[in-house]
């Protein structure tokens, strides 16, 4: 058995974890390799760190592409490390078609859309909109198949669905670190992201309010919201910032170097 308590200790995920830790005896148990559904980015960070040192555990992360955000995490024994069946990871993509010319949406509206069709949340990986056409996302295999040539809705929008093989998706560009400088009067985190993203602020404050944006992986809802140095700031399907320096000018405003990934 593994030390439970321990590892809850001050958790910030206490549930998902002891999911986590439960599926994780089971893997230690049968010597099968066991996975689990898609976790918060937030989520498999605090697994990864409290688990990964276990001896006889070895964890590994599949999300369908490199920099993806909700990832399923395999747990299993470390002599079982290597082992190709382990690492083929259960996923399966899935198109959400639909005209979305007069009611735009975001991703968690998509999200939104498959819950209400009856998908669990745990079962939906990364989704990426795909302009007013829909959208494409990362599910389980047994989502993609459930939902398949199904109709759904999304916000006005009726969609259709389809499940489709990993390589007919088209996975979003890879996102290559970069450094970037900006000068700013304040330090809200609707000015500090609107420059980062390269979106407008009005638009980076809608965003905010909607709930898709997290600072140090927490949802905030604020775009007055004062950033300090280290903080990372995630927009939904648009990538990561970190705050990498702050500096005061002369003038009372504020140098900034953010890295975005």
């Amino acid at each position: 058995m593994l030390p439970r308590d321990e590892l809850l200790q001050s958790s910030r995920h206490p549930q998902q974890l002891a999911g986590l830790i439960d599926l994780a005896e089971q893997a230690l148990r049968t010597w099968e390799p066991v996975w689990s559904d898609f976790l918060a980015a937030a989520v498999l960070e605090e697994a990864q760190a409290r688990l990964g040192d276990l001896a006889e555990l070895d964890l590994e992360s599949a999300g369908g592409w490199p920099q993806a955000e909700r990832r399923r995490l395999c747990l299993r024994r470390r002599e079982l490390k290597g082992d190709s069946a382990a690492a083929e990871a259960p996923l399966q993509g899935l198109a959400i078609a639909g005209n979305f010319l007069f009611d735009p949406a975001e991703a968690r509206d998509m999200r939104q859309g498959l819950i209400a069709k009856g998908a669990s949340p745990g079962a939906i990986g990364d989704i990426w909109i795909q302009g007013d056409r829909g959208a494409q996302l990362l599910v389980t295999p047994e989502l993609a198949q459930a939902l398949d040539q199904q109709a759904a809705q999304v916000r006005s929008v009726a969609v259709r669905l389809e499940a489709l093989p990993l390589e007919q998706l088209q996975i979003p560009a890879q996102r290559l670190p970069r450094q970037l400088t900006t000068v700013e009067a304040s330090l809200r985190l609707d000015a500090v992201a609107s420059a980062g993203f390269g979106l407008s602020r009005n638009r980076m404050a809608e965003l905010i309010r909607s709930g898709s944006v997290r600072i140090n992986w927490q949802p905030v809802s604020s775009p007055s919201r004062e950033l300090a140095l280290g903080d990372r700031v995630r927009l939904e399907g648009r990538g990561e910032l970190e705050l990498l320096e702050v500096q005061l000018t002369k003038r009372d405003r504020w140098r900034l170097v953010l890295q975005r990934r």
